[in-house]
């Protein structure tokens, strides 16, 4: 099942703000550019997002069972967004808004979906 072109280009659009954030306050680079660390963690990011196996069910890869990511990739991309997430607030506020929502509905899913697992 692959996502759809519309849901593909939301999430890298959301993760290469977030990438661009984290870059700007950390490695100062050109004005509009990523560093080449940055740069190859979004193609990585991207990537990884085209064979994601959920398509458009797609959960946040913090809630998701498969780790699509290695264990360096996923450990950058937390750091990126341990730090990014936070002050999306002020540099993409409706983004960041609609990500809070969508986070909430996605927890209440996942919950009711173990319920109706364990009975």
């Amino acid at each position: 099942m692959r996502m759809t072109e519309q849901k593909y280009k939301k999430e890298t659009e959301v993760v290469d703000m977030m990438i661009a954030l984290y870059c700007k306050k950390h490695h100062h680079p050109k004005k509009g550019e990523l560093c080449e660390e940055c740069k190859e963690l979004s193609s990585y990011c991207h990537y990884r997002l085209s064979l994601c196996p959920h398509g458009d069910n797609k959960p946040f890869c913090s809630n998701c069972k498969i780790h699509c990511y290695d264990k360096a990739h996923r450990e950058r991309i937390r750091e990126v967004m341990r730090f990014s997430g936070p002050r999306m607030m002020f540099h993409h506020p409706v983004l960041a808004v609609s990500h809070l929502i969508e986070t909430k509905r996605e927890k209440r899913r996942l919950k009711r979906k173990e319920r109706e697992k364990n009975g």
